[in-house]
């Protein structure tokens, strides 16, 4: 069945019981949210119940839009650690590597947004923060070495780099 507007297949149906004969309507998606977003009759109870009914479908249409528009953001995923965004809102909103908050960031805005009320940080900022991004690659290194040469049981080099990373951070870094 095609659409009433126009010759796209017809996705939305609706049926009007209020005279004697019952009249249905045929529309695709663009014509529907048209109809559904359509004043409702001034003074006419039936027109009020068919527009709050249309209001609730439009509802329910535009959450299953952005149920898929979120199934789309999900599936994103950063080049340089392979966290997706899917793992970032269901860890606590914990992200795997300082690029993920360039990668993410319309995505963290919005988040933020809808969890804090607010997109600007008022809170403290860290007395010893890293300035560069060459220094917080170089110290995420050193922490990922360091825990590779603990899995593999070199003690000697976890030390070192303990060391390493201890004098990294005291001499400005975090």
């Amino acid at each position: 069945m095609k659409c009433q507007k126009c010759d796209k297949p017809a996705t939305f149906n609706v049926a009007i019981l209020t005279g004697a004969e019952p009249q249905e309507l045929h529309f695709c998606d663009e014509h529907a949210q048209e109809y559904l977003n359509q004043p409702a009759i001034q003074g006419s109870s039936v027109g009020s119940l068919a527009s709050i009914l249309a209001q609730g479908v439009a509802k329910k249409m535009s959450i299953s839009k952005a149920a898929a528009e979120l199934q789309e953001l999900d599936q994103q995923t950063c080049p340089i650690c392979g966290m997706s965004f899917h793992d970032f809102r269901h860890h606590g909103g914990l992200l795997g590597c300082p690029y993920d908050y360039d990668f993410f960031n319309k995505q963290i805005d919005a988040f933020a947004l809808n969890y804090h009320g607010e997109h600007k940080h008022l809170g403290k900022i860290p007395k010893r923060r890293l300035t560069d991004s060459g220094e917080r690659l170089l110290l995420i290194k050193f922490r990922r070495d360091l825990d590779d040469a603990v899995l593999y049981e070199d003690y000697e080099r976890a030390a070192k780099l303990r060391d390493k990373i201890k004098e990294f951070e005291q001499a400005g870094g975090r």
